[in-house]
């Protein structure tokens, strides 16, 4: 089956209206025509070839919402017309130790949603910015929101569950600090999952001028990073610290945050390597410098569960598919309050 969708040529070359093929249904297999995809960072960087690899055409796109349109013989969990969506994964092994524990994001054979090898042509797999999708039944999760949020959750299933996997590993909750480093896409999400889980929680920004925007998503305490005496109040006191940054900085000013046997987990990925930190700013506390990638499905249906319940939703700026390469410039500016996400249903046919 053939659908419209955008995607780019080369790496230095725009995103542009193009066509793309979907495979048919095989009996676990469901298709969802998609109503919404956003935006993530790790579509420019992929799109562009600014991470080894890219495929082209490249067709980007990993936070996945829509209705199922027709389901495989064998599909029992879904059903036409319900509520989906799709995030970073749509293939792994399916019997290693990772996936055997939902923590198919491990998978040593994990098939991301685009630029991933698959049999399906043309040979890699394509993303979101299309009209639809095929995937396997156990890589489709359910939407529990109002349909009239469905364009503000698209952006859960990957700046969602990036920080809400952290945030659960390392138990979270009433009676912990937790310390958000960026508010952009992936850290006002963190702000608003660690203050519904219960956290005190504290935004950490480079910009005087987003105070209240971090108080406004949840946070408790707001803290200029590069005003030395706020952060020397922070000295040896949280329990954990997510940081969303995605571009080298220096580690060390945000260790010393940390109390003894807390952790500091990355899940911004910069282009190049962050400078090496202080060994003896990890040892003399016992803490720990961590990364953490995602979720795995059983998470990932978890955090959308919870977001359901509590009414959470992304900050998102709504837009057509024509706007995608101007959107990524603004976005490389920071000028997106929190996340783009496409209306598929401008897709030109």
């Amino acid at each position: 089956m053939q659908v419209a969708a955008y995607g780019a040529h080369a790496g230095d070359k725009p995103l542009e209206s193009l066509r793309i093929t979907r495979r048919e249904l095989s009996a676990e297999d469901i298709r969802i025509d998609i109503a919404y995809c956003g935006v993530c960072h790790s579509d420019l960087h992929q799109v562009r070839a600014e991470w080894e690899g890219t495929q082209f055409p490249c067709v980007p796109g990993h936070e996945i919402v829509g209705r199922v349109a027709a389901v495989g013989p064998n599909v029992t969990n879904f059903a036409p017309g319900d509520l989906v969506g799709v995030g970073c994964i749509v293939d792994s092994c399916k019997h290693c130790e990772e996936c055997d524990a939902g923590l198919e994001n491990y998978c040593d054979d994990m098939v991301g949603t685009y630029n991933f090898p698959t049999p399906d042509a043309p040979g890699w797999t394509l993303g979101g910015y299309s009209q639809a999708i095929v995937v396997d039944q156990r890589y489709a999760l359910r939407i529990r929101h109002p349909e009239a949020q469905l364009a503000a959750v698209a952006p859960l299933l990957c700046a969602g569950i990036t920080t809400w996997s952290p945030l659960r590993h390392w138990k979270a909750g009433p009676g912990k600090k937790v310390g958000v480093v960026g508010i952009g896409g992936l850290g006002h999400m963190g702000i608003k999952l660690a203050h519904a889980l219960g956290a005190h929680v504290v935004a950490f920004t480079t910009s005087e001028s987003k105070r209240d925007a971090a108080k406004a998503l949840g946070a408790d305490e707001v803290v200029v990073s590069t005003d030395a005496k706020q952060m020397a109040a922070h000295l040896k006191s949280f329990d954990l610290i997510i940081n969303t940054v995605a571009a080298p900085h220096d580690l060390d000013a945000l260790l010393v945050l940390i109390k003894r046997d807390g952790a500091m987990t990355l899940v911004g990925a910069p282009a190049s390597p962050h400078p090496s930190p202080n060994v003896f700013n990890l040892i003399m506390k016992r803490r720990t410098l961590a990364g953490s990638m995602i979720g795995g499905i059983p998470e990932t249906q978890e955090m959308l569960d919870f977001c359901a319940e509590h009414g959470i939703v992304s900050d998102i700026e709504l837009i057509s598919a024509n706007q995608i390469n101007d959107a990524y410039e603004r976005m490389l500016k920071g000028d997106v309050k929190y996340r783009f996400v496409i209306d598929n249903a401008t897709l030109a046919d």
